[in-house]
């Protein structure tokens, strides 16, 4: 990582093969043992080599210890582990044996600085990357050369944290830093320039020098981020247009020259603490500049944003209303094209938008946030007939009804965005989801199908309750999990067959399946069995695991067709492959997704009978359908109310099927244990691949459901796709004012901007549609079906 990039022959780098780096492995600490033996190695070496010992004589070297054994062993085995424990007893041996050989190399001439720090922390249950104290505070121990020794203290410190009483040094000065600020330090302990694009402060109490030598020192420092100022002052400058343009008013250039002056001429007065202070000030008055011109068109982006936003939402309504309802159309309106003289303006528009960004330098994402709202709007403003339709149709509507639903979905949108911040939240919709037959009357038509959905809302609304993902592993309830889907899947397989009469090749495949979900059920508890016991992961254990995975989406499509016989196929098929991927409680949450899934599947056409009972219309039964069919287009109904309240459905389940197990949007959820099954060496690739994987299988357990309800209630997929496109626009439209409101800023340079975050969401959808519709009603026949007839 040091030596890419760099110029010249002064970086050296030695290290071991990345498949060294297993967490399976007997003793991971074995990493940090391979670096002290190397560092012992190359200074012996360096005794017999007058070039290499000259030049290690030389001054400003540093050397670089990389220790990942611990961080390794953190993973495999959590913190405060036997193992754990004992890699940081090698570590602390092994410094002080590097610390001894330095020293007697270079004959205890007191010029080596040492700084022992660390890059992240951890969490209890072996993971970082999200905010939490445990994963940002680390150990910073600096000592040798120049560096000030510990200061004995005998009143109490401000840190509230409790380390100081951990550790028994309640009688030491502790002296926090930010992680940035170690590189000025380290500049100014060897004596070269600060990196150019460093944000750090010198942590001037580290620094054991002359009061001069520090004030010179924070002085340079305050320079080398004023000029990371002025250079992101000139670059938005020259972007903007001059009458535009509003500088930075606590650091407009007359300011700099006084802020830099002043200091300059402090530092010769010998008034060396007031120019520390003043240099510290300018430097605090940088770094706002900085975030004061990265974040400079954020209220010209947002309007952006939300006119896009707006307009994307308006143009999916009106398209819903205008092919997928039955408005009364007006006759003039039907064949009116649209006005030339809105497509002139449009284009005027355009233009100018793009000349005003064109001579202001913008970068292409500038375009994309400006140009997008406007052809979004020319297909609104195209479809005002439609609106014009709407309210004609006003007075025959039900009004009070369109307003209770339109209140219903603002709150349920409100409670989903809410989830993402308190997944608690979720437990409180599949509460009131659970009570939906009892108002709706379904639950006097079928008492039994309402009870299903009832239990299955409750029994799901456990796990957003539950501990994230990874905190602690627990296989045996892997293979109660498995236990559960055998169970489940016996009753449905039963109770469908009585309906619809199986193919005997068709009844041999899910007997298969079933006992490979009792195997994938056990190959968890053996892999941590194994890995416990130090033997490493099990060849049986790998080989099963990958095959599941390649045949996860390929058993399926040889399975019957019929609804509940493929829905069944493709629930055994993706448990399995979920059941190698989990470690604890997460692996119970498929089986009950799919039984809630089914109970949907099941009210949703008791709601259909309930429905056509009025209207005098035939439903047909749910063992008659056939994801192969052939769809008479002609019987395709158009939208009503209630197709709203099942888009909401879907996309509730969607975002249950994602934080209902646990995950959040942070690699801080991502547990390594979870893929011991199929491999053990560190390769973040393939490792993220299969969390990913494990992610998506209970999207596609809801994908498969809200396909099968499209069949059954006989509606087009694009129409209620089209709803869910509205409720998705919606909530990221309301995430985007919580940001603004809540300080963050949009980072112009590196940032997807957030029309490509909602589109990516649409794709992903659709790319999740087009595989569920394959899974669904494609089918492979790999044996020859003899001539005899099944109905």
């Amino acid at each position: 990582m040091f030596a890419k990039g760099a110029t010249g022959d002064h970086v050296h780098t030695h290290t071991y093969p990345p498949e060294e780096e297993d967490f399976a492995s007997t003793d991971a600490s074995k990493l940090d043992t391979w670096v002290f033996n190397q560092v012992k190695t190359f200074f012996q070496s360096a005794k017999a080599n007058s070039s290499l010992r000259a030049s290690l004589f030389e001054d400003k070297n540093i050397f670089f210890l990389h220790l990942l054994g611990i961080d390794t062993n953190g993973h495999a085995h959590r913190p405060m582990s036997r193992e754990y424990l004992n890699n940081i007893g090698l570590v602390d041996s092994g410094v002080a044996e590097v610390v001894s050989i330095i020293e007697d190399f270079f004959g205890h001439d007191g010029k080596t600085a040492y700084v022992f720090t660390s890059d992240h922390g951890m969490t209890n249950w072996g993971s970082h990357g999200a905010g939490h104290p445990s994963e940002t505070l680390t150990p910073l121990v600096v000592w040798g050369a120049g560096v000030n020794g510990a200061k004995r203290v005998t009143g109490p410190q401000p840190f509230s944290d409790g380390f100081l009483q951990d550790w028994k040094l309640e009688h030491l000065r502790r002296v926090d830093v930010s992680q940035a600020d170690i590189a000025p330090l380290m500049a100014s302990l060897i004596g070269v320039p600060i990196p150019v694009n460093s944000v750090g402060v010198l942590p001037l109490l580290y620094l054991n020098n002359s009061e001069r030598f520090k004030a010179e020192s924070m002085y340079t420092n305050a320079i080398q981020v004023l000029e990371q100022f002025k250079m992101k002052m000139t670059q938005k400058k020259e972007t903007t247009l001059s009458f535009l343009f509003t500088p930075y008013q606590l650091l407009t250039e007359s300011k700099q020259a006084e802020f830099s002056h002043k200091a300059r001429i402090l530092i010769e007065q010998e008034k060396y603490e007031e120019a520390i202070s003043l240099c510290q000030s300018l430097i605090s008055h940088s770094l706002d500049g900085l975030v004061y011109y990265h974040t400079y068109d954020r209220f010209f982006l947002g309007c952006s944003v939300v006119l896009g936003f707006v307009g994307w939402t308006s143009y999916v309504i009106l398209v819903i209303l205008k092919t997928h309802t039955s408005l009364n159309r007006h006759p003039g309106l039907l064949k009116q094209n649209p006005s030339s003289t809105l497509a002139k303006v449009c284009l005027c528009l355009t233009a100018v938008i793009a000349v005003f960004l064109l001579v202001q330098s913008s970068p292409v994402t500038y375009y994309i946030y400006c140009l997008l709202p406007v052809p979004v709007w020319y297909s609104v403003l195209k479809e005002s007939g439609t609106l014009t339709d709407l309210l004609r149709s006003a007075p025959s509507l039900p009004l009070w009804k369109c307003l209770a639903y339109f209140v219903l979905v603002a709150l349920g949108i409100e409670l989903l965005v809410v989830s993402f911040f308190h997944r608690a939240m979720l437990t409180v919709g599949l509460a009131v989801l659970s009570l939906w037959p009892f108002p709706s009357g379904l639950f006097a038509k079928s008492k039994f199908r309402s009870l299903s959905w009832c239990l299955g809302c409750l029994c799901l609304a456990a796990f957003p309750l539950m501990p994230v993902v990874g905190r602690e592993s627990n296989t045996h309830l892997v293979t109660c999990a498995g236990l559960l889907t055998l169970f489940t899947s016996a009753c449905y397989f039963c109770s469908s067959r009585h309906k619809t009469p199986l193919h005997p090749s068709g009844t041999q495949q899910f007997v298969i399946q079933m006992l490979h979900v009792a195997v994938c059920a056990y190959v968890p508890s053996l892999t941590h069995s194994s890995l416990e016991q130090k033997r490493g992961l099990p060849l049986f254990c790998q080989i099963i695991s990958w095959t599941t995975l390649a045949s996860s989406m390929l058993v399926p499509l040889m399975s019957s067709t019929r609804l509940f016989h493929r829905l069944l196929s493709l629930f055994l098929s993706f448990t399995a492959t979920y059941l190698l991927l989990s470690t604890g409680s997460e692996a119970l949450f498929p089986p009950v997704l799919s039984w809630l899934m089914f109970a949907w599947i099941n009210i949703e056409q008791e709601a259909l009978h309930a429905q056509s009972a009025a209207s005098r219309q035939e439903v047909k039964p749910l063992s008659t359908f056939d994801f192969s069919a052939h769809v008479d287009i002609t019987k395709l109904r158009q939208l009503k109310l209630d197709d709203i309240r099942r888009s909401y459905f879907f996309v509730f389940f969607i975002i249950t099927a994602f934080f209902g197990t646990g995950n959040i949007a942070s690699i801080n959820s991502f547990d390594p244990a979870s893929i011991y099954c199929f491999l053990t060496v560190f390769n973040p690739f393939i490792m993220g691949g299969l969390m990913m994987w494990k992610v998506i299988i209970p999207f596609v357990i809801v994908m498969c459901t809200f396909e099968t309800i499209q069949v059954v209630t006989q509606l087009s997929s694009r129409s209620l796709f089209l709803i869910v496109l509205v409720i998705s626009d919606l909530m990221a439209l309301h995430f985007f004012f919580l940001v603004q409101d809540q300080g963050s800023w949009l980072d112009i340079g590196t940032s997807i901007s957030h029309y490509v975050i909602v589109m990516s969401m649409t794709i992903f959808l659709m790319l999740l549609s087009v595989v569920t519709r394959i899974l669904t009603s494609r089918r492979l026949n790999l044996w020859r079906t003899s001539k005899m007839h099944f109905p």
